[in-house]
């Protein structure tokens, strides 16, 4: 057992309103962390999604001009299952985002415009696990990853793209901080019982993309990986089934 599997895992602070939730694809957010997102919303928090793509590259059977606007419905409808209204997208190329300035800029600006305390994204780092033979993780999700820690810090300097400022979008020094869903190194836990009927409805909404991706059934499919996926913790969270993130402090 490694270090990291041993240590109880302590609550992610809950001393803010708002969160903006950037990822690559419809999807990630639901198979990362719904279940904590219904229970900020609960809560009374304000969460915002901000998706790179639109998922067109995402079901090899639908051709992509068809596809993308299938998945943003099928994205809106799984955000409202959890208690979001707020569903943005970037229209960078699905399965080819490119990590630079371009990405940077654009998600540093959605953080000007929503002026968050936290700011959620999922796993950066190259594999899902934290050992050696680990799944390997998928270039987009790396690449937006780790734009959004950056772009956390570029959203409140002034003089890293400033020509935000000339279209009306002052710097945002407010994120206290990032929170990684689906990391192989969790620092904090977020309680998913109460959001977890709520997590499975917002996955189950991307049905095409689970009917092209499964021979099970959706609901089944869906049931079980959300449940797995929130017990999976549970030991290292006083037995409560759990989201976990990997938590850098700004």
């Amino acid at each position: 057992m490694t270090d990291n599997e041993a240590t109880d895992l302590p609550e992610l602070p809950g001393d803010w309103q708002r969160a903006l939730a950037v990822v690559a694809h419809p999807d990630d957010l639901e198979y990362g962390c719904a279940a904590a997102v219904a229970s900020w919303t609960d809560a009374g928090k304000e969460v915002g999604y901000l998706l790179v793509t639109r998922g067109e590259a995402g079901i090899d059977t639908i051709a992509p001009d068809v596809c993308a606007p299938l998945r943003e419905r099928e994205q809106r409808a799984s955000a409202a299952a959890v208690g979001v209204t707020t569903v943005e997208f970037l229209d960078h190329r699905d399965g080819v985002i490119e990590y630079g300035t371009a990405l940077r800029r654009d998600i540093a600006a959605a953080i000007r415009r929503h002026r968050p305390e936290l700011v959620v994204t999922l796993n950066h780092r190259d594999g899902w696990g934290d050992g050696p033979g680990a799944p390997r993780n998928t270039p987009d999700h790396v690449a937006v990853g780790r734009a959004v820690l950056d772009a956390a810090s570029d959203a409140g300097n002034r003089w890293i793209f400033p020509e935000l400022a000339d279209q009306g979008l002052a710097p945002w020094d407010g994120v206290r901080w990032v929170a990684v869903a689906a990391s192989g190194f969790p620092t904090h836990a977020v309680d998913a019982g109460p959001g977890l009927e709520r997590a499975i409805e917002s996955l189950l909404c991307h049905r095409a993309y689970i009917e092209a991706l499964t021979d099970r059934k959706p609901e089944e499919y869906v049931r079980e990986f959300v449940t797995e996926t929130a017990t999976r913790s549970a030991a290292r969270f006083g037995g409560r089934p759990a989201v976990t993130f990997e938590v850098f402090p700004r």
